[in-house]
């Protein structure tokens, strides 16, 4: 298993500064942001010149790439054909670049539907041409179990899998949204390991003190922070992950607001090191 970073923190620089701060920070996978404009990696864009120039800058520091990241709302009904049409370019990139995932995100509940029919109903449609390309290309397409999609509790993991039965569609798995939730962070790993493509390193300290003030529904009572500075067992979750085949990148997403980009990222990095 190896460290990695989500570069969105960084971009409003060019790519080769991140890949800079990786290296000196001894960070050696990078989940590269793919949208598009992106300063890191525009898809649209990208020239089979411009993806060599990308290897050698990697290769002379010792870096790969884990994943290109897209997250974006894939179900939106307006959206539908933009947003297809730019996941099949960031599916090319990542076969140009050699990498072997696209990370992206189911997308949101449809108006007047439920999560659960919106994974039923909407999602095999949209990613059906997209996943089409992913076999073709022999990319996997890892999407994010943020909560504020219709991937939110174990429920819709299941039904998620029960109609995404292909085996290039699986997770970026990240714990820390099942966490604050009170859902078993620790089963899907289990249920869904050989669909598991990535895996987000994220923690979550919660105040219990001020939830049992405010209530579930209150604000603030949670927050997302560097690994090592919340709640989950870090140690704990590497083990699940390891005992259930998975062998990637332990990819940080910088999320916490009590700490700079670079400490955050150089802190996250030196904690999880231990266990890989």
């Amino acid at each position: 298993m190896k460290v990695g970073m989500l570069t969105g923190p960084f971009e409003s620089q060019k790519l080769e500064t991140v890949l800079d701060f990786a290296e000196e920070a001894g960070i050696p996978c990078l989940e590269v942001v793919a949208h598009p404009g992106s300063n890191h990696i525009d898809p649209a864009k990208l020239t089979a010149a411009q993806a060599d120039k990308i290897k050698r800058m990697l290769l002379e520091r010792g870096l790969q790439i884990s994943g290109l990241a897209y997250y974006t709302n894939m179900t939106d009904p307006k959206r539908v054909k933009a947003v297809q049409a730019h996941a099949l370019k960031a599916i090319d990139a990542a076969a140009m670049l050699g990498v072997p995932t696209v990370c992206m995100l189911t997308g949101s509940p449809v108006p007047g539907m439920s999560k659960i029919e919106t994974i039923r109903q909407v999602v095999p449609k949209v990613y059906a041409p997209i996943l089409a390309h992913a076999r073709k290309k022999k990319i996997n397409l890892a999407m994010e179990n943020y909560f504020e999609t219709c991937l939110q509790g174990l429920d819709t993991f299941e039904v998620l899998f029960e109609v995404m039965k292909d085996e290039h569609f699986g997770l970026n798995y990240d714990p820390s949204h099942l966490y604050h939730q009170e859902c078993d962070h620790l089963a899907p790993v289990s249920l869904y390991g050989k669909r598991i493509f990535h895996t987000h390193a994220k923690d979550t300290l919660v105040d219990k003190a001020k939830r049992a003030k405010v209530g579930i529904y209150g604000n603030d009572w949670w927050r997302y922070v560097i690994p090592g500075f919340g709640n989950i067992n870090w140690g704990e979750y590497i083990s699940h992950l390891r005992a259930n085949g998975y062998d990637g990148v332990l990819s940080i997403e910088h999320e916490d607001g009590a700490q700079t980009r670079e400490e955050g990222f150089c802190r996250g990095a030196w904690y999880l090191e231990q266990f890989c």
